[in-house]
């Protein structure tokens, strides 16, 4: 059964790029905003999500914590270009999994999304 990803990014550049890398892998759901996320993730429960923390209407780390209060096992991995000290932090204290630094390092982010899917 192929896995649904739900990626979450305002940047349409982003976006593509994250499509590309997991196109061949997964049925893909796209949303641009954080509370189209929130909307998504509950009506079509994907098996991951990767968030970009910075986002238009509703940030990534407040959709993270409404998806992760309808669905406690969801994995969330945090995408985002904010490398602040603390913001990896911030980032699994609202509810993710892992968070990943902009630029994305593909091998990485490819196998966190590998580790996290394992016997889902």
């Amino acid at each position: 059964m192929t896995k649904r990803l739900l990626i979450v990014e305002d940047s349409e550049l982003n976006r593509e790029l994250l499509v590309q890398i997991f196109e061949d892998g997964f049925e893909i759901a796209l949303a641009s905003d954080g509370e189209t996320a929130v909307e998504i993730a509950s009506s079509e429960q994907p098996d991951l999500v990767l968030m970009d923390i910075g986002l238009p209407r509703m940030d990534g780390l407040e959709a993270a914590r409404a998806i992760r209060a309808r669905d406690a096992e969801i994995p969330i991995i945090a995408v985002s270009a904010s490398v602040m000290p603390g913001d990896r932090q911030r980032a699994i204290e609202a509810g993710s999994n892992e968070f990943v630094a902009k630029p994305i390092d593909h091998p990485r982010l490819v196998e966190m999304v590998d580790r996290l899917l394992e016997g889902r």
